[in-house]
């Protein structure tokens, strides 16, 4: 009987969180990972996902996951996400579910198919080169009823499949576009400046209706967060239900899990951004543990499994909805800035804090030249976690440490 699932990627934290399920699975991953598979006992099949051709497919990666009895696939990171759908597609006998899965690797794509179904976006555009950019700039002004003199409309510049920020560029003038973009980034996505608080939301779907909704609060992009949000999101939640169920809904999600960002302005009006069918970034997950009481990894694995029983998934999710009181758990990831570092600095302010849990900031490498030209915002030299139960005072926290020089 094929009851075994396929973890695609490699992840310490979701291995040893589906073995606490008890539960038959397989790693799939690169076969550099191999030894320490064998060496702790982790059942592994390797495989490079960089390649995709007659001999390098999915059918392939199936006829080696059968001999473990595989039913389904688990996508860990974004690029093992159409891995997944196309195992899926095979598993569950429908090619719609590789369709989703590419439709949620395309930008453009996915933008196309919210505005189909009602969600409200921005303006955007697939573009080639650099005049194209330009163009979209002043038709943006054009919608906008710019006057002349007046400064231009701000354009965002994303690549079509890349995830979070790697290759994001604001552009907020056409002299913006003349220093920044560059004959690399083409083809791309542009798109107009969402107004409005930017969130994410962690939607954890089985038999297409959301399971559970975690809503994660941004204090700023790519640095920090914290769960739950703050009241005034909190106050949103059912808009912001809705508004995922409908996402859901008009994507044809029926298992797995959505991690789309949203903008909410004050008159209550919600606009998409984009969405990933992986695990979040910006450690969502460990945050969600610490908050809520359920393992997220788990909760991905049981919502991507079509065998998983709503007794199950009611079991895991139960601390989570029968939680009193709210405890808010934070993350700053630290960024060094551009230049020589030499030592690392933790200040006793931060440690004595009875907000702060730990660390995993590690001192360079004797003298390290941090890069001024760095893919998104670059590689984080390790996380700071917050716990409390004020979600003010975890704002206030995570603002102040983002501008403590942790290296030196």
């Amino acid at each position: 009987m094929s009851n075994c699932i396929a973890l695609l990627g490699w992840s310490l934290p979701a291995i040893e969180s589906i073995e606490k399920l008890n539960k038959p699975f397989v790693v799939v991953s690169f076969p550099a990972f191999e030894s320490y598979a064998k060496e702790n006992n982790i059942p592994f099949v390797g495989w490079d996902f960089n390649e995709w051709n007659e001999t390098s497919n999915a059918l392939a990666l199936k006829e080696k996951l059968d001999a473990h009895g595989v039913h389904v696939a688990v996508a860990l990171f974004e690029e093992t996400v159409e891995w997944a759908g196309a195992l899926n597609s095979l598993y569950r006998n429908d090619d719609r579910v590789l369709n989703r899965a590419m439709l949620c690797r395309n930008k453009a794509m996915m933008k196309r198919k919210a505005l189909i179904g009602g969600l409200r976006v921005g303006m955007f555009e697939e573009v080639d080169n650099k005049e194209s950019v330009v163009k979209f700039m002043n038709r943006l002004n054009e919608a906008n009823l710019q006057l002349e003199g007046e400064d231009d409309s701000w354009v965002h510049l994303k690549p079509l499949s890349a995830m979070g920020t790697v290759g994001h560029k604001l552009l907020r003038s056409k002299a913006d576009i003349d220093a920044k973009v560059i004959e690399k980034d083409f083809p791309c996505l542009v798109e107009s400046h969402l107004p409005g608080q930017e969130f994410s939301c962690e939607v954890f779907v089985h038999g297409g209706k959301i399971q559970y909704l975690n809503i994660t609060e941004y204090v700023k992009l790519g640095f920090s967060n914290f769960i739950p949000c703050s009241d005034r999101l909190e106050s949103k939640r059912d808009l912001i239900w809705e508004a995922n169920q409908k996402l859901v809904n008009t994507f044809g999600i029926e298992y797995g899990m959505l991690h789309p960002e949203w903008f909410l302005t004050e008159d209550g009006t919600i606009s998409f951004g984009e969405t990933a069918m992986r695990v979040p970034g910006g450690h969502i997950f460990e945050l969600i543990e610490m908050s809520s009481g359920f393992n997220a990894f788990q909760a991905l694995v049981l919502c991507s499994d079509p065998k998983t029983t709503q007794e199950e998934l009611d079991e895991l999710f139960a601390p989570a909805k029968n939680m009193k009181e709210k405890v808010f758990a934070g993350s700053l990831m630290v960024y060094p800035k551009p230049g020589h570092i030499t030592k690392l600095n933790v200040p006793s302010e931060l440690t004595e804090d009875s907000y702060f849990v730990e660390h995993t900031l590690h001192p360079p490498f004797q003298d390290t030249k941090v890069p001024e030209e760095r893919e998104g915002f670059g590689n984080h030299y390790g996380t700071i976690f917050f716990k409390g139960e004020d979600s003010e005072r975890m704002r206030d926290l995570l603002m102040h440490y983002e501008d403590v020089a942790f290296y030196v």
